[in-house]
């Protein structure tokens, strides 16, 4: 009987050394998108997983766990084995402001995800209606002498408290030196759909959702949030062109895994996902957009997380802005 007992521990650890010892990946990956289908998130992932597909030589499945800014998705990878199996597409929120928003988080953001790779960015844009009263307001400059003259009286959208979209407004107002009333939404279309109605003054958003209104002339971009114009709207000035300097803001969107996931593996999909994010037709289909694909090293990336944390949690005392 002690023999028995004795091989099948043998046979047991037998099994358990070939289990490790299997290649990455030998089973479908998840990529958990922590916002609702359709968004930037969402289409990113979508856009990684046939390549993906191919590279690794397995299902990659993509699942969408939004909520609370994100961190419902994301406490999902935090928590999951460091395997390489459950990855995050996560967003600069989740990644660099919700800490500062929310009074209690279910995980560390700084010590909860294995930087892989930052996927995509999008520069914000200074956006304004020409039809209500900034309908004379054709550069940053004007905006930013009307809203002096009459502090707080002009109305700027957000896709609501906290977010990027709000957070680059209070940006443009300590940059600028001005007080601009904040109007919140649920979500960035119907602020947008706002603007185009007259019902507020502006916005600083991302260019999907507001590009093809400024190209048909519904609303006017009046200057990039960025060091860089923009091929998709070259006419728009940056903000240092406009005379505001230091006025930065974009919305990035990253690969990650939880902590500890092996090296080996990290280097692995860091490579994979940089070729794909190289793809000419992909580059173009996303600038199109108003999208930059990235695909930088892992050093590179994990480097500028803390910059980033450090200067969004100063914006984010200065608002004022928590969340619960």
């Amino acid at each position: 009987m002690k023999r028995l007992s004795v091989l099948f521990s043998i046979l047991c650890l037998l099994f358990a050394g070939a289990a490790v010892a299997q290649p990455y990946p030998s089973k479908p990956v998840r990529i958990i998108a922590p916002f609702p289908p359709g968004g930037v998130a969402d289409v990113l992932a979508r856009a990684l997983q046939p390549g993906l597909q191919e590279a690794l030589g397995q299902q990659v499945i993509i699942e969408n766990k939004p909520g609370a800014g994100g961190n419902i998705g994301a406490d999902l990878v935090a928590k999951a084995d460091p395997d390489g199996y459950t990855l995050l597409l996560a967003s600069a929120g989740i990644l660099t402001i919700n800490e500062f928003l929310y009074s209690k988080m279910p995980f560390d953001p700084a010590k909860a995800f294995a930087p892989i790779t930052v996927v995509g960015d999008m520069p914000n844009i200074v956006v304004v209606n020409p039809k209500t009263g900034l309908k004379t307001l054709k550069t940053l400059k004007a905006l930013i002498d009307k809203a002096k003259a009459e502090p707080g009286k002009l109305n700027f959208g957000s896709a609501g408290n906290g977010t990027t979209t709000h957070l680059a407004i209070v940006l443009l107002e300590q940059a600028a030196k001005i007080k601009l009333a904040h109007v919140p939404y649920k979500g960035a279309a119907p602020a947008v759909q706002d603007l185009v109605a007259g019902q507020i003054d502006g916005l600083v958003d991302n260019p999907p959702l507001v590009l093809g209104h400024i190209r048909n002339g519904t609303l006017t971009g009046l200057a990039w949030a960025a060091p860089q114009r923009m091929a998709i709207l070259p006419d728009v000035p940056t903000a240092a062109e406009a005379g505001l300097p230091g006025f930065e803001a974009s919305s990035w969107f990253a690969l990650v895994a939880p902590a500890g996931t092996p090296k080996a593996v990290v280097d692995r999909l860091n490579a994979e996902t940089a070729k794909i994010l190289k793809d000419p037709k992909m580059v173009e289909q996303f600038a199109a957009r108003g999208v930059r694909l990235v695909g930088n090293p892992v050093a590179s990336f994990t480097a500028f997380i803390p910059k980033e944390r450090a200067r969004w949690g100063e914006i984010v005392k200065t608002s004022g802005v928590k969340l619960d």
